[in-house]
């Protein structure tokens, strides 16, 4: 009976602290990576405007070599969905929908997770001219209710997504400056 007794205060011991801890940890969470390309804001707005684009220099699309992809809507259009079947331990099945765009400025979308575990994100793709050329700016945000956003203090969506951001965003770099150099090459070449 002891026993009983002290397992018993030790689970609502426990349980009060997850609910203490459900109070004080953040609901809201918002990641966000830039780089600057060297090229211009139409060329760039062009990769990030067009779902069709996207998989070029998607890193989950780069490590998930069996996933899949359709458009509906008029890509590249407020309205339009990029809908995805991948691997569960990788992509999972999910969809995005252009939830807004301002052309040559930004792009904003609704990710949501089917599988492995259902899920629902904002984010949005923003581009500034700068000195060197074009900074974009990828970021994610949204709400973790009760009891997530307990988990989430063990877990850093930082550390989780921030890195494929950077890739993404690295590999978006390469082919934006690629092309850009290819189109000035072309250009140097005509004036001959």
């Amino acid at each position: 009976m002891k026993v009983l007794k002290i397992v018993l205060i030790v689970l609502a011991v426990l349980i009060g602290v997850i609910i203490i801890l459900g109070f004080v940890a953040p609901k809201k969470y918002h990641v966000e990576r830039d780089v600057i390309i060297n090229a211009p804001k139409p060329l760039v707005f062009q990769h990030i405007k067009y779902w069709d684009n996207w998989h070029a220099w998607s890193p989950w699309a780069e490590r998930d070599t069996i996933m899949t992809y359709s458009i509906k809507g008029t890509d590249g259009e407020e309205g339009s969905i990029y809908s995805w079947v991948g691997d569960p331990k990788i992509t999972g099945t999910g969809e995005m929908v252009n939830t807004g765009i301002i052309e040559n400025e930004e792009i904003n979308y609704r990710l949501h997770f089917f599988e492995p575990m259902e899920d629902v994100s904002d984010g949005y793709l923003r581009l500034s001219e700068v000195d060197e050329g074009t900074r974009v700016v990828w970021a994610f945000y949204g709400t973790n209710p009760f009891p997530w956003n307990v988990v989430m203090l063990f877990m850093s969506l930082e550390k989780m997504v921030g890195p494929d951001f950077e890739h993404g965003l690295a590999m978006l770099k390469e082919i934006c400056e690629n092309e850009a150099a290819e189109a000035h090459q072309g250009s140097v070449q005509h004036d001959k």
